[in-house]
């Protein structure tokens, strides 16, 4: 994915990198309740290992960082702000990280939980 050579050697920075630090940006931004898998087949294998990259997807194409991120959502708040607050965390926390610009990120909304006020 992203890599820069230096007199020392080289650095080469993963998808699964780039992913796991926007799943725990994305778990500390309000009203998120959880990330969703993207398909069926994430659902399942998301069951069988716990991997933090689940529910995100990392696109790197021509120097560009593109960031799918599968969310679900806590009932009763408002769904856009979350979205932006989500997709500005996750921004911000990925370009501190590894020096990058990030093109964008998408956040889908794949359902809304009543969270226990028990």
């Amino acid at each position: 994915m992203g890599e820069e050579t230096t007199s020392l050697g080289g650095i080469h920075i993963s998808p699964n990198a780039v992913a796991t630090i926007a799943y725990h940006a994305t778990l500390q931004s309000y009203g998120v309740v959880g990330l969703a898998p993207k398909n069926l087949a994430d659902g399942i294998v998301s069951q069988i290992t716990r991997e933090p990259s689940r529910g995100i997807s990392v696109h790197y194409k021509e120097g560009e960082i593109n960031i799918e991120i599968h969310v679900i959502v806590e009932y009763g708040t408002r769904i856009t702000s979350v979205a932006d607050s989500v997709a500005n965390t996750v921004r911000f926390h990925v370009e501190k990280a590894l020096g990058l610009r990030v093109n964008e990120v998408n956040v889908h909304i794949a359902g809304l939980r009543i969270s226990d006020t028990d």
